[in-house]
């Protein structure tokens, strides 16, 4: 009995030191969850600006040529998957590759018909292991990334698409709803055409003047609206990522309380089968010296 009682007790210890853990880990997420939904939710009035912008452009400008409004036929689709490099965050990362799968089998009839374009070595991982055609990959970004290293990104996915290594680009990241709710969205980057942005934009139409004239003003402004929206979905990937963790280390604490008072529980009985099994071996001692 004493054996097991000692066991129960390093259970109660070592559990005691892991919900240490998950609750020092959820302070770190709730922090950087702060941090990172400010982030996110200041970043997206300038992209649907932006939007809004070449909108008007767009309808005034007949026939403009950029190579990201080019649309051409589709023979292969590409995915730009932005997932975590650390896992602990529940079913951030399984959810949204889930969702990606499914769309992959109902959208396409074989691996040859698209290309990946992984951000972050949890989906970088997953998608190779399955031998998913792995274009190009990024990892170790910062859990507050800078708008030049969106500029990076960007600048290889317009490039691939310059290059016809892909015809469309979507990007497929959690986006941030609140702390409990995160939605897998896969949304058209490439190519950038006028009706799929008049199609988003909700604002009535504006009247602006350009200096020196509409397409240079818009072939500046499409590259920066590319990096707006990867920005943008980073940032929302971030804290979603955030909350996530959040809430399962929130659940893993809780789930350690349990296991604690659980394990303290079988100890008090444990020891009260001792404490009554040596109460009978006395009497039955007395017992035995008396007869």
């Amino acid at each position: 009995m004493g054996q097991s009682m000692r066991d129960i007790k390093r259970r109660i210890r070592s559990t005691e030191n892991m919900r240490q853990i998950t609750k020092a880990m959820k302070m770190v997420a709730a922090a950087n969850l702060r941090r990172a939904q400010t982030k996110a939710e200041k970043g997206r009035p300038y992209a649907e600006k932006m939007r809004d912008v070449i909108v008007n452009i767009a309808r005034g400008t007949k026939g403009a040529k950029h190579p990201m409004l080019e649309s051409r036929p589709v023979r292969k689709t590409g995915y730009l998957v932005i997932t975590s490099d650390r896992g602990l965050a529940g079913g951030y990362n399984s959810n949204l590759l889930r969702t990606l799968v499914q769309t992959l089998s109902e959208r396409h009839q074989s691996k040859d018909e698209y290309v990946m374009f992984a951000i972050g070595s949890k989906g970088r991982d997953f998608l190779k292991k399955r031998d998913y055609p792995v274009i190009d990959e990024i990892t170790g970004l910062p859990d507050a990334p800078t708008y030049e290293e969106v500029q990076e990104i960007v600048k290889k996915a317009v490039g691939y698409y310059a290059e016809e290594k892909y015809d469309q680009l979507y990007i497929v990241y959690n986006q941030f709803v609140n702390p409990i709710v995160q939605r897998p969205v896969n949304k058209q980057l490439l190519p950038l055409s006028s009706g799929n942005l008049q199609e988003e934009s909700k604002s009535p139409k504006t009247t602006y003047e350009y200096e020196p004239s509409q397409e240079e003003v818009l072939s500046v402004l499409l590259p920066r609206y590319a990096e707006a929206l990867v920005y943008s979905a980073l940032l929302d990937a971030k804290a979603s990522e955030f909350a996530a963790r959040m809430t399962a280390m929130s659940n893993a604490t809780d789930n350690a309380t349990e296991m604690i008072d659980t394990f303290t529980l079988h100890l008090n009985r444990a020891r009260q089968a001792a404490i009554t099994q040596e109460i009978a071996e006395i009497v039955g001692g007395a017992s035995a010296l008396n007869g």
